[in-house]
């Protein structure tokens, strides 16, 4: 299933949050992302119909098995491409931004062949 730019953003948000805590609240995801919490409950809301992420008793957000498997593919690619714009020599800020921007649109291909490159250099 192919997720849109803003749901992929959603799931690594998601991802990163549950990586902190085991409690990631809509308002957790609204203030990561500088969203509002309507918009927030809306794109989780269509995550959920895809079976991605659940919402327990308590109300917190967490991932299914297969969000997490989508999630940690797109926050891979985020840190790899992270790194490897830092080690060009770009300021870490601008490497992020720059990653986020990409990691969404990157083929599987290219990016396996960045990641073996940067192994074999030991980036």
């Amino acid at each position: 299933m192919a997720l849109l730019e803003s749901g992929e953003m959603y799931l690594e948000t998601i991802y990163v949050l549950s990586q902190e805590s085991d409690s990631v609240r809509g308002i957790d995801i609204a203030d990561h992302l500088g969203y509002s919490k309507p918009s927030v409950s809306r794109a989780v809301g269509l995550l959920r119909d895809e079976g991605l992420v659940k919402k327990d008793d308590d109300g917190y957000f967490k991932l299914t098995e297969a969000g997490r498997i989508m999630a940690k593919r797109i926050y891979e690619r985020h840190t790899v491409l992270t790194t490897l714009f830092i080690n060009l020599g770009v300021d870490e800020k601008t490497a992020s931004e720059d990653a986020c921007r990409i990691e969404h649109y990157i083929s599987d291909k290219t990016f396996d062949a960045i990641k073996a490159h940067m192994k074999e250099h030991g980036a």
